[in-house]
């Protein structure tokens, strides 16, 4: 079965991406075609970047590093649950995908975003080229949380019909590319 992560982007506290990336995970699960494990870049607590070698050496010398490689390297494909932060990617994200080079590549992704009324879709479009860079194919597939506020009660999400339905239509293509560029990866 192929390893599906779900990274949550977000660390800032107060932050609603883990209960959105919950409900994500439960979706995920009843779909069936991956195994999912949730990657929350809080829990791994990357730095700043700190590593002296570049990424595309391997030659990492602390432990926060060796643990998001292992975790990045055991995946076949990606969802990022994100916010936008100021018209931007959280920097969170941005650090954690520069921490690594060849542990991405030949994997696709998709997102889950949220925000206010655009949904967190110019966080993804700016995450986008950084992915394309890493030789990940971002997918057009995507559930966009449009006023997400509204949608959480006690610190849980709950997902409109149509998020729903997008998540199916998401995984399904999802599970498509990762299958196809299975044979880049090995």
């Amino acid at each position: 079965m192929l390893q599906l992560g779900v990274i949550v982007a977000s660390t800032r506290p107060g932050r609603v991406g883990l209960p959105i990336a919950q409900w994500f995970v439960e979706r995920a699960e009843l779909h069936g075609m991956f195994a999912v494990s949730l990657l929350d870049l809080q829990a791994f607590a990357l730095p700043l970047l700190d590593e002296p070698n570049h990424p595309r050496l391997q030659k990492y010398e602390k432990p926060h590093t060796l643990a998001w490689s292992a975790k990045v390297q055991a995946m076949d494909a990606f969802v990022l649950v994100t916010p936008e932060y100021n018209f931007a990617s959280p920097p969170a994200l941005l650090n954690a995908l520069d921490y690594l080079f060849n542990e991405w590549a030949y994997k696709p992704a998709a997102f889950v975003s949220y925000g206010g009324v655009s949904g967190g879709l110019r966080s993804v479009q700016m995450t986008k080229t950084v992915l394309t860079t890493l030789k990940m194919m971002p997918i057009p597939e995507a559930v966009t949380i449009a006023f997400f506020s509204k949608l959480i009660s006690e610190g849980k999400f709950t997902g409109e019909p149509t998020h729903e339905k997008s998540c199916v239509a998401m995984l399904d293509e999802l599970h498509k590319w990762a299958t196809a560029l299975a044979p880049l990866r090995g």
